[in-house]
C-alpha cells in the first residue's frame, strides 16, 4: 500500500521542522490538526512501514534510532537523573 499524502507530509515535516520558526507542538496542531499524542502515534506506526523507509530512508532510520535510544533508556533507567525514571 502506498503512503498517503498525510504520511508523506509527516515524513517531510520530520526532515526539517527545526529549521522553521515556532514551537513544534504548535506547528503540529496547525499543520496536521491533531494533538502531539495523535501525531506521535501516527509517526511511530509510520516508522515501521516499509513504504516510509522507501520514501525517505534517512529520516526513517534516524527516527528509528532515536526511538530505540529512548526505549533503551526507559528499560535501563535514566542514568542522567541518577536512575530515577519519569
Amino acid at each position: 500500500m502506498a503512503l498517503t499524502e498525510r504520511e508523506k507530509a509527516i515524513l517531510d515535516f520530520e526532515r526539517g521542522w527545526w529549521t522553521e520558526d515556532g514551537v513544534k507542538d504548535q506547528m503540529l496542531r496547525e499543520r496536521f490538526q491533531c494533538s502531539s499524542d495523535e501525531y506521535y502515534g501516527e509517526l511511530n506506526r509510520l516508522l515501521d512501514s516499509p513504504q516510509a523507509l522507501a520514501y525517505d530512508p534517512l529520516v526513517v532510520r534516524r527516527l528509528q534510532r532515536a526511538r530505540e535510544r529512548r526505549r533503551r533508556t526507559r528499560l535501563d533507567g535514566n542514568t542522567e537523573t541518577g536512575g530515577v525514571q519519569a
